[in-house]
């Protein structure tokens, strides 16, 4: 019985111990689902890792919350996607605010410039890119050695490895998407999320590479936000001479735009495309590669 007792105070030391070192990992907020995914896979067990957006939120026009100030207050280190994806950058201004260091995962991205309403601005979903996916994890890797140095090289590991991973995605995609004939690759979806897949896999080559939308880059009250009865006949037009086969619908975005626009067309809907954040968890597109698997594998089934 003596042992036992022992062996009991023993087992209970040892998971206070365990509670305690987890408690002791960093925390590290993420303003988007894909930049947690990202991170997550760096960090390993070494941090927790916490999204402010929940999968199926936009962040063009995300609202912050008295939650998201607490979860902000005991971050160690802040991520945000920048180039103003984070509508009013309110991902900046909650680090400002808390007093906690903020890294931008975009720098070094080469943006891709776009036009509206008489604006030059720059796309903020970089991320379709599977080349800028990478300079994402490089940024989080050198934002988490300046946060934990002492792990430098297991960092640095998981980062080749997941670098290797999305190389191997980007060949995967070149690798489908050849099976769409070439004046098959029109692809439109509700608001201009999808420029960097378009120039990237050469999509819509009637429209220089960029994506076809009815709405802006931004869903919200900024630049380049809203549907305008210009762009909509354009947009309208460009599926008619086309020839689209099908268009889609995205996760974060109401449906009906594209519904309608389907039904004065007589195009299908070719089904819902992960855009500004990823599937909830036990969902194919809980993970970025996840996300990008699904959505090429959709786009592929919707126009070949």
């Amino acid at each position: 019985m003596k042992g036992i007792k022992i062996l009991f105070f023993i087992l209970m030391g040892m998971l206070a111990t365990g509670a305690v070192a987890a408690e002791k990992r960093p925390l590290v907020v993420a303003s988007t689902t894909q930049i947690a995914d990202f991170a997550r896979q760096i960090a390993g067990d070494a941090m927790v890792v916490k999204s402010i957006l929940a999968p199926g939120a936009d962040p063009h026009t995300y609202q912050v919350t008295p939650a998201d100030v607490q979860i902000v207050l005991g971050a160690d280190l802040c991520l945000e996607n920048g180039l103003h994806l984070e509508g009013k950058n309110w991902m900046a201004t909650l680090a400002k605010d808390a007093g906690k260091p903020l890294a931008t995962v975009t720098d070094g991205v080469k943006p891709l410039d776009l036009e509206a309403e008489g604006q030059k601005i720059v796309d903020p979903h970089a991320w379709f890119s599977t080349r800028n996916a990478a300079v994402y994890v490089n940024n989080i890797v050198r934002a988490f050695i300046g946060l934990s140095p002492d792990r430098k090289e297991e960092f640095e590991a998981r980062g080749k490895l997941y670098l290797q991973q999305l190389r191997v995605l980007d060949a995967w995609v070149r690798e489908q998407v050849d099976r769409i004939p070439p004046e098959r690759r029109i692809l439109v979806t509700t608001h201009d999320a999808f420029n960097y897949f378009c120039r990237e896999y050469r999509f819509n080559p009637g429209n220089n590479y960029l994506s076809v939308a009815p709405v802006g880059w931004s869903t919200g009250a900024e630049v380049g936000a809203g549907m305008t009865p210009e762009r909509r006949r354009r947009v309208v037009q460009s599926i008619r001479e086309s020839g689209a086969p099908a268009i889609f619908v995205e996760t974060t975005i109401n449906p009906k735009q594209i519904r309608e626009l389907a039904q004065e067309t007589g195009v299908k809907i070719g089904g819902e495309l992960y855009s500004d954040s990823m599937g909830p968890a036990g969902t194919a597109g809980e993970t970025y590669i996840g996300m990008m698997r699904e959505n090429v594998l959709l786009i592929v089934g919707a126009l070949r």
